[in-house]
């Protein structure tokens, strides 16, 4: 009997030790140190309401902003993944073919050749928030055909907004496709 006593003591301490304490310190920690990425590293519109996260990507579909990558789970944020589908799948063969054409019938005068693989693919989560530089600028024709902001004005903004390598090693250059877009928009009412 004296055994289970002790067996129970131990893991009463250890439980309160590891799940209680530890989060709280970990968590009080983060926020103190990094209190945006703490709090979600949520996105902010002009009147500080809350539209996103800089880590969990959107869907956007209007022609007027910028697009990010494919999602097979449609961003939803409450389980992350994508299906594994092997180069010979034909169901992954159809739905790039559907990517590759609805880029056509948007982007008519950016040929296939220029288009982003980022831009047919899916990331391992389906929530990727980013798309390579050369997927943004793959897309600055149509933007600035259709919002009427000039093409150098566009690649600034994609300039602006391209994160580098962290710690110039980990990583590719980036962009986030929210924040660029919300750029945008603040163009756009500028004009």
């Amino acid at each position: 009997m004296k055994n289970v006593w002790i067996t129970l003591r131990t893991s009463a301490i250890l439980f309160v030790l590891c799940c209680v304490l530890y989060q709280l310190a970990i968590t009080g920690i983060a926020k103190v140190a990094m209190p945006h990425q703490a709090a979600g590293s949520l996105v902010y519109n002009s009147n500080h309401d809350v539209i996103g996260s800089e880590l969990i990507g959107q869907s956007f579909t209007d022609p007027h902003y910028f697009q990010g990558r494919v999602s097979s789970i449609e961003y939803n944020a409450n389980g992350s993944g994508s299906p594994n589908y092997a180069p010979s799948n034909p169901d992954l063969s159809k739905r790039i073919e559907e990517s590759v054409a609805a880029w056509q019938k948007q982007n008519p005068d950016v040929p296939v050749s220029s288009l982003p693989v980022d831009l047919v693919t899916n990331s391992g989560s389906g929530l990727d928030p980013d798309i390579t530089p050369q997927a943004a600028a793959a897309q600055i024709p149509r933007i600035s055909q259709l919002t009427g902001l000039k093409a150098d004005q566009l690649q600034s903004l994609v300039q602006e907004n391209t994160t580098s390598a962290q710690l110039g090693i980990f990583g590719e250059p980036a962009v986030n496709v929210l924040k660029l877009n919300l750029a945008v928009q603040q163009l756009r009412a500028q004009s």
